[in-house]
């Protein structure tokens, strides 16, 4: 395997495939990740042929967090040195929660602390039977800040209140049933679980699916009054004059594939 720490892989449908790759830390984060894994999703965001992105990691675990060895420098570090990682970690955190394009994880084993921010902030979760979850920043006297608005999104402020606090371990079930995790599979059984969420993605059409996601972002603490019922009616009056709502409406009648989906 490559001495990247962050690998990129994309298939022939425009999928993908980026892996965090330090399984001798447990693919924990320290700044070399947190810079490669941004600029890797930089190179994906402008890569126009990309349709959605898979974050896995490799060897025994997704993710364990931040790395303690990188945490054990931190503590002899200046202010501005602290608070440049800090930076990296929140700044990563967000490119992936903002990310434009549809963003699914693959968890395997341990995810915990920063691990838990990944899956948070992916659009869609696949866990696998033996994936543990903890919340782990309070143990060690710290707040999980830069996880928070991802942890809050994804399973709501009164489960993120319980797990952030207790920094208890919960398991698979327990993550689907709080909201984190959407679809749970065999241990070893992640690729093919993830396959028909893959092909679901690559059915819809692109343009359409970025706007709902970034739709959703920008409307989803706001009031439901007349100007924004107003705005919601005029994107969708717009939408079906573009090429992908014409396209769309005309291969459902000739029940065809439309353009932007390839069948296998």
């Amino acid at each position: 395997m490559s001495d990247s720490v962050v690998l990129k892989e994309v298939n022939k449908n425009g999928i993908a495939y980026i892996t965090l790759n330090r399984p001798h830390a447990f693919n924990g984060y320290n700044e070399e990740l947190l810079v490669s894994l941004a600029a890797v999703l930089d190179e994906v965001e402008r890569d126009t042929m990309i349709r959605a992105v898979v974050l896995r990691g490799a060897g025994k675990h997704f993710s364990a967090g931040a790395d303690v060895n990188w945490f054990k420098a931190l503590a002899d570090a200046s202010e501005a040195e602290k608070k440049h990682a800090a930076n990296l970690s929140t700044g990563a955190m967000r490119k992936l929660f903002l990310f434009p394009l549809p963003t699914i994880a693959l968890v395997h084993n341990a995810c915990f602390g920063g691990g838990v921010g990944y899956a948070a902030g992916c659009d869609v979760v696949i866990a696998s039977e033996d994936a543990r979850f903890a919340i782990t920043e309070v143990r060690v006297g710290i707040t999980p800040a830069p996880i928070l608005p991802q942890v809050i999104s994804a399973i709501g402020v009164r489960q993120a209140r319980r797990y952030t606090l207790t920094a208890e371990t919960f398991d698979v079930h327990e993550a689907k049933h709080i909201g984190l995790v959407h679809k749970i599979c065999p241990v070893g059984g992640l690729d093919l679980a993830v396959e028909p969420v893959i092909d679901a993605i690559l059915r819809s059409a692109p343009r359409a699916v970025g706007d709902t996601k970034q739709l959703i972002s920008q409307i989803a603490t706001l009031p439901l009054n007349d100007e924004l019922a107003e705005h919601l009616a005029s994107i969708s009056a717009g939408g079906r004059d573009t090429v992908e709502g014409i396209e769309g409406f005309s291969a459902f009648l000739a029940k065809r594939n439309p353009f932007w989906y390839e069948p296998e």
